[in-house]
Formats: structure tokens, sequence, C-alpha cells
């Protein structure tokens, strides 16, 4: 196989792996392992007829259409069997097609050219059903959708690859075995899941928009999917204005995307960004959506880091920013989500606003909570404003224990330097 095929099926798989999963998954009448299978065999085919068949005009498509016909295949082959084992044992049969979750004699072939809402968007809906526990909901959907890997959900739960593999095989089977539909729900369910759909959509932005283990800081595919999935979620509940923030957030923050890279892969950060890299007329879309749901007048979490990031977005300069008001904006998200990480959040902001002393004292305050000793971001936080108070031991020290739990390497790479900063002095 030339290097031009094998990367054409690297880039298929890495961009378009997620949508043809949730596409065969309705295929597969829920079954979320056969789903996985089939595409991953439509994959395999591809590497072993490509080189004699050359590139088809639309990969992904290919991929889709031959996982198909896999996954008619299985479901013929388990329509005999279970026509077999029924003239044997009809009421056997019965209670094993119960535990399936459907009959899949009912399966009709014709039924995958129907045409679909967003598969994606009911494949979301289906991670995130009641009968599964949030931490099952967000795992699933991280691995499903988001395409990340078993060790970075593990990371980000503090749990082994080991644990979070078997938690993910365990609610994808609750799935197949409750008879979960796979479908977005009616108008009075909506709301119910929408927490923590909206919740997944957010973590599959931040793992595109900061990776914990890419060797690149942004995966852009994943902010997209992201920010796509949030204006269907709109489009879906156009009068739920929590979901209206969370767009208007994460178009706010992929705004500032060009920005947070330098040409030579360095972190830059927030103070130290070339603004006129940012998107300003995407800035304009993320304040118009904001400025929308909050017409609601009903404010929650993700409208007031949606207007965290305006202010930071409308500052024409690190000295413009209005400090004032995004530490009244935390106060506030504290009201409703009183957490050790906005509290570390609002003292960065206290520290800008009040004074060095003032937010490194109610960061310190934070040193007992247990999240916050393995946090590299804490540490890391503490280290900047040590070092800004000319505190170099102290700064170095803070740095070492940030590099102790930071798993992406350019977060590393920026860290390593600060730290050999405030080494020499």
């Amino acid at each position: 196989m030339t290097e031009a095929l094998r990367s054409a099926v690297e880039d298929v798989y890495r961009r378009e792996r997620r949508g043809i999963v949730a596409t065969l998954i309705r295929v597969c009448s829920g079954d979320f392992e056969m789903a996985e299978d089939v595409v991953q065999e439509a994959f395999q085919s591809a590497l072993d007829r490509w080189p004699d068949e050359g590139l088809p005009q639309n990969p992904a498509g290919w991929i889709t259409v031959t996982a198909r016909r896999k996954a008619i295949d299985r479901l013929r082959r388990r329509q005999t069997f279970d026509r077999k084992e029924g003239d044997i044992r009809a009421s056997q049969q019965r209670g094993r097609t119960a535990r399936r979750g459907g009959d899949a004699s009912a399966f009709d072939p014709s039924s995958v050219t129907d045409p679909v809402r967003d598969d994606e968007l009911r494949l979301i809906f289906t991670c995130c059903h009641p009968a599964l526990s949030r931490e099952a909901q967000i795992a699933l959907t991280l691995k499903v959708v988001g395409g990340l890997s078993t060790a970075e959900i593990a990371r980000g739960f503090l749990a082994s690859p080991t644990t979070m593999a078997q938690r993910i095989v365990r609610a994808k089977r609750k799935i197949r075995d409750a008879g979960i539909p796979y479908e977005v729900p009616d108008e009075p369910e909506i709301e119910e899941r929408l927490g923590a759909v909206l919740g997944v959509i957010y973590l599959v932005f931040n793992e595109g928009y900061a990776s914990t283990e890419s060797p690149e800081l942004l995966r852009t595919h994943l902010c997209r999917e992201a920010i796509r999935l949030a204006h269907l979620v709109v489009e879906l509940v156009p009068g739920y204005p929590e979901s209206q923030g969370l767009l208007a957030l994460l178009v706010l923050h992929d705004a500032r995307r060009e920005g947070r890279i330098g040409p030579d892969g360095r972190l830059i950060p927030l103070e130290e960004q070339d603004r006129s890299r940012w998107d300003r007329s995407q800035i304009a879309i993320g304040r118009a959506i904001l400025n929308r749901a909050f017409r609601h007048r009903h404010p929650g979490p993700y409208q007031l880091q949606a207007a965290i990031a305006a202010e930071h977005a409308m500052a024409l300069s690190a000295a413009d920013t209005n400090w004032s008001r995004i530490t009244h904006y935390y106060d506030r998200l504290l009201e409703l989500n009183d957490t050790p990480v906005v509290r570390l959040n609002r003292a960065v902001a206290v520290a800008m606003d009040r004074g060095l002393e003032d937010g490194l004292a109610e960061m310190d305050a934070l040193s007992n909570e247990k999240l916050m000793a393995r946090y590299h971001l804490f540490h890391a936080a503490r280290a900047d404003l040590l070092r800004r108070l000319e505190r170099p031991g102290e700064s170095a020290a803070a740095y070492r224990e940030a590099l102790r739990f930071t798993t992406s390497p350019v977060e590393r790479r920026y860290l390593e330097s600060r730290l050999e900063e405030v080494d020499s002095g």
C-alpha cells in the first residue's frame, strides 16, 4: 500500500469513524458492539482492497456502505439462527429476544436507506439515557461520539484504563439488553436528558481544545464536532437557554483558537496572545447567541461561563480585560455550581482584579481539596502567581508539582519553560 493510500484510510478513520458508527448503530438495531465490529471490518476491507481498486471518490461513503452490508449479513444470519432456534424452543427464543432489546427478525434491510435527522444526535441522546449512571453516560459518549481513547477517558475520571474499559462495555450491554431505543426522545423527555447531553458535548469540546495526551494541544475536528452537536441541540430545543449558553461558550472559545499556539507549536497563554489572530466575526456570533440566551432571564452555568469568555474576547488587550466583571460572573457561577475548579478560576480573577496576594490567599485555601492535589492547573496557577510575586523558589516548586500531573506534551513544554525561567532567577 502506498503512503498516500494509508494516509487516506487513517484520515477517514480519524475524521469520519464516529459518524459512521452512529449510523451503523441504527442499522444494527442499537447494538453498539456489532456496529463497532462491522465498521472496523469495513476499514480492514479498505486496507485490503483500495491498493488494487484505487481510492474511491467518496471514501467515507465506501466505508459506510461496506459496513452496512456486513451488518445486514450478520443480522440475516441472526434471523436464520433465531428462526431455527424458535422452531425448537419458541419460549426460550422469546426470552433471548427480549434480552437483546428487540426482534432481529423484524429487521428490514431497506431501512438502512431511510433518512434520519442526525444519527450522531440520536447516539448522544441514547448514550445519555437516564437508565445509565452519570459516569457511564459521559464515558460512553466520550468513547463512541467523541472518539477518545479509553486511556484518555480514564485519565479524566482518575481511574485505570482497565476499570474504564469495563465500565464502557457494561454501559453498551445495558443499552442492548434493556432495549433502550436509539432515538431522540419526545419533547417531555428531552429536558430530562438535556443536562447530561450538554455536559458531554462540553467535555468533547474540552478534549479538542486542550487535549490531555495528544502531541498537539488542539484537536480541531473534536471542537468542530462539539460545536455542530451543540447547534443541533439548539435547533432541537430552541427555547432552552442553557443549550444556547453552551453553544455561545464553545463558539467564543473556538474564536480564539488560532492565537493559542505559536508557529513552533508552543502554547501561548491568554495574556500574550496576538489578538489580531482571533476570529472577530465568530466572536460577534458567539455574543449574539449569548444575548439571545440572556433574554430568557434564567442564567445558568453555561451562560455565565460564556459571559466570562465574552469579556475576554471583547478585550482588545490583556490590560483592557474587565476583571471586576469577570469576578462578578464567577460569584454568580458559584451560587449555582460551587466546585473547587470554579473557585480556582475565581481566585485567578480575584488576583487580576484585586491583587496577587488576595488571589493567592483564595487559591491556597483550596490546597486541602483532594481534587486539587492532583490537578495540574491548580499547581500551574499557583506557580504563575508566585512567579509574578517574585517568589521564585516557591514558584519553581509549584511548577514541578504541575509537571508531575500534566499529561499533555504541549502543556509540559510550556511548564518546563516557565520552570527554567524561574530557576534561572
